[in-house]
């Protein structure tokens, strides 16, 4: 019954933005730290980004640190990831995840639920 669905993905030049959306329902938003992950080709899916369920904290991947920002709208159950000065290796497929747990955030085996990902892909 719990589904996340992301949605935003899509072709941009290298430098340009992308605003990720996550869309949550069958689940208690507000009691789920929320996280985005990415998976490259032929690589194991890696922590971008996440936000604490009451917001209080956000924290992020060396490689998207200052680039990238998570926030949450607990009023539409939804988790953004704004996407800055993009490059050609932030090329992946952008997963969002929820957990209770309240630990483990750099590991995607501590998450509860999956959306099924939106591509991202950054020219050249």
């Amino acid at each position: 019954q719990a589904h996340l669905v992301e949605s935003g993905g899509g072709l941009v030049q290298a430098g340009g933005s992308l605003r990720l959306s996550c869309a949550a329902s069958g689940l208690d938003f507000k009691d789920y730290a929320m996280g985005w992950f990415r998976q490259l080709p032929g690589k194991e899916r890696e922590f971008v980004a996440l936000v604490t369920m009451r917001a209080d904290s956000t924290y992020y991947g060396d490689s998207v640190t200052g680039r990238f920002t998570i926030s949450r709208d607990n009023a539409k159950s939804t988790v953004y990831l704004q996407m800055n000065s993009l490059k050609p290796e932030d090329t992946a497929v952008y997963y969002c995840g929820a957990q209770t747990k309240g630990w483990g955030m750099y590991d995607r085996r501590s998450y509860d639920y999956w959306g099924q990902g939106t591509q991202v892909t950054v020219s050249s």
